[in-house]
């Protein structure tokens, strides 16, 4: 069994980048574009219109998500010079987990939308960096499959709270038993946002039965099936089309069985209608919390803060570590940037737990700065969907890469040798 306590990341960001350049004098090109904008136009050409709409669209006018990116280039870092950076350890600790670099991969649902094999090929190319994944809710594949795919990587749960907490107690226990290491409540999805690029398309992927396998997989939800179908009652007829007869046959194949068998027993419809109707609890307030910690011995981490008074109110809930996010600009458009608000966060907090974040992170110097400012680590999600989109597993294992390589020569070029040096003294804000 492989050493769980040693980084898995090998290769040096200066023998990367000398490789790209040697292959070049031969005409051979990085398989993936490097430049993260590139990366997501030629993602965008490969993918299909309402899958490219789900990952890369955000809430409203989209204001959150530009904030996201924007946010990190009103802090600049300040190099220092002659620090003997010839060696370099990016390695950290979290959660009693050593982990090669401060990154985890962000949870993303649907990912059969990217590529075929979905869950299975992120949990993959993560394991074989020893960079944690975090499995998703709306998943493709289930977490027992994923973590079996994984072996001995380390991996996570995201958890969206239902209104059924029996659910909530199955998906908790079968995280823990699949041998996930931490769970993650994220707070800001008790709704969908308003999502102006699949409104457009008119287009839900969990309608068709995807990013769905998670409770079509759990016990309880098919316990759920077997009572009555409320959700049902009263629901008004839709018209017969041809595009209704195509999102039936997709929403047939994608619940597990038979195609005949799912359109005899009726109950992959039923399936969804159930899903809707439970998926999201608005009336989740800080004595939920209490529920879950009763589950579960697994460290517990809120995804979704923003505000400093919401990061106290974690603390005295006993809770084991902090996600700063706003999903992705994908829920309030307006929203303040994570950027912006993570060292008020961090302040808050006052190390008592460790504060991790996501939303906006593209390059090396994003990660240096987040770490400047407070993070623990940052969690990476768009990129990684967009090389999963191009290339598979390979294409997930490609970014990540690039990524950590960047962040890397940041570091030594910044005069820092490890997590431990990336201070607050390394970064000033503009203006």
């Amino acid at each position: 069994m492989p050493d769980k306590s040693i980084p898995k990341i090998s290769f040096s960001a200066l023998e990367r980048q000398k490789n790209i350049y040697l292959a070049g004098v031969s005409g051979q090109r990085p398989a993936l574009p490097i430049h993260p904008d590139e990366l997501e136009r030629q993602a965008k050409e490969r993918m299909t219109p309402e899958a490219f709409a789900y990952v890369a669209g955000s809430a409203g006018l989209e204001r959150t998500a530009v904030q996201n990116r924007e946010g990190f280039g009103r802090w600049q870092i300040v190099p220092r010079m002659l620090r003997d950076v010839s060696q370099c350890d990016l390695s950290t600790e979290l959660l009693g987990m050593k982990l090669p670099a401060p990154l985890l991969t962000a949870p993303i649902g649907v990912l059969e939308m990217a590529h075929t094999q979905a869950d299975l090929a992120v949990g993959r190319a993560a394991a074989a960096l020893g960079i944690p994944m975090i499995f998703s809710n709306q998943a493709s594949v289930p977490m027992e499959k994923v973590a079996e795919a994984m072996e001995d990587g380390l991996r996570w749960f995201q958890l969206y709270w239902s209104k059924s907490n029996d659910l909530v107690a199955s998906f908790a226990q079968r995280a823990e038993a699949c041998g996930c290491r931490a769970i993650v409540i994220t707070l800001d999805t008790t709704m969908l946002g308003w999502r102006t690029r699949d409104l457009d398309l008119a287009y839900l992927p969990f309608l068709r039965g995807k990013g769905i396998a998670q409770y079509t997989s759990d016990p309880v939800f098919q316990r759920l099936l077997d009572e009555p179908d409320e959700a049902a009652t009263g629901q008004p007829k839709r018209r017969l089309t041809w595009d209704t007869l195509v999102s039936l046959s997709e929403l047939l194949r994608a619940y597990p069985g038979g195609w005949f068998e799912n359109f005899r027993s009726g109950r992959a419809l039923k399936a969804v209608r159930k899903f809707v109707n439970i998926y999201t609890n608005p009336s989740l307030n800080w004595n939920d919390l209490a529920f879950l910690r009763e589950q579960t011995k697994l460290p517990i981490l809120l995804k979704g803060i923003l505000h400093a008074d919401d990061a106290r109110i974690a603390l005295d809930h006993g809770i084991d570590g902090i996600i700063v996010s706003n999903h992705g600009g994908r829920q309030v458009d307006g929203a303040i940037s994570a950027i912006e608000a993570l060292p008020n966060v961090v302040a808050a907090v006052n190390g008592r737990i460790p504060v991790l974040m996501d939303s906006g992170i593209r390059s090396g110097a994003d990660v240096f700065k987040a770490l400047a400012l407070g993070a623990k680590a940052v969690c990476v999600g768009r990129p990684y969907v967009y090389g999963l989109a191009l290339n598979g597993e390979a294409g997930v294992r490609e970014v990540i890469e690039n990524l950590v390589a960047d962040f890397e020569l940041t570091m030594r070029l910044s005069g820092c040798r490890s997590i431990e040096e990336i201070t607050g003294e390394k970064v000033r804000e503009s203006g």
